[in-house]
C-alpha cells in the first residue's frame, strides 16, 4: 500500500480553521485528505510544530530542510520519495498517488462542509481563539 506523507510547516492546527483568520487552502486540503482516507488512502500529516521529531528523524526531509529551510514546506513524499514541494497536494495528486483513480467532478466543500469534515466547529469571527481554545491562546 502507497503511504503519502505531508510535512507541513509550524501551525497551531491543520484544520484552516483558527480564529478569525480561516486558511481556505488548509480547509481544502484537510477535505482532500479525509476524501482520499474515506476510499482506503493513507496519508499522514507532520506538523513541523506539534511533531518535530518526525522532521528531525525523515532523512529526506531533514536533508530538504538542511538544503532550502521551512520556507520551502510544505513537502510531500509517496513511499519516501520526494513528489511535491512549496504547496499542498491537489485532490487529483492525491488520488493519482493513492492509487484510487481520478477524483469525480464535485464542488469543493464549503467552509461549514469542511469544518464538521474536519471535526471543527465553524469559525466565530467575534472570538480571538484559535482551533477551539482560549480567546487570545493557540493550541
Amino acid at each position: 500500500m502507497t503511504t503519502i506523507q505531508i510535512f507541513e510547516p509550524g501551525l497551531c492546527c491543520g484544520t484552516g480553521i483558527c480564529g478569525v483568520d480561516v486558511d481556505q487552502q488548509l480547509v481544502t486540503v484537510s477535505a482532500d485528505i479525509d476524501w482520499a482516507a474515506s476510499l482506503g488512502g493513507v496519508v499522514r500529516r507532520f506538523n513541523l510544530a506539534q511533531e518535530p521529531l518526525a522532521f528531525a528523524e525523515n532523512d529526506t526531509v531533514r536533508r530538504f530542510l538542511h538544503a532550502v529551510g521551512q520556507d520551502g514546506l510544505p513537502v510531500t513524499l509517496v513511499d519516501g520519495d520526494t513528489v511535491l514541494t512549496g504547496r499542498y497536494p491537489s485532490r487529483a495528486e492525491l488520488a493519482t498517488w493513492a492509487g484510487l483513480g481520478a477524483p469525480a467532478a464535485e464542488d469543493r466543500p464549503s467552509l461549514l462542509a469542511a469544518s464538521a469534515v474536519a471535526g471543527a466547529a465553524a469559525p466565530d469571527a467575534s472570538a480571538a481563539s484559535c482551533c477551539g481554545g482560549a480567546a487570545g491562546s493557540c493550541c
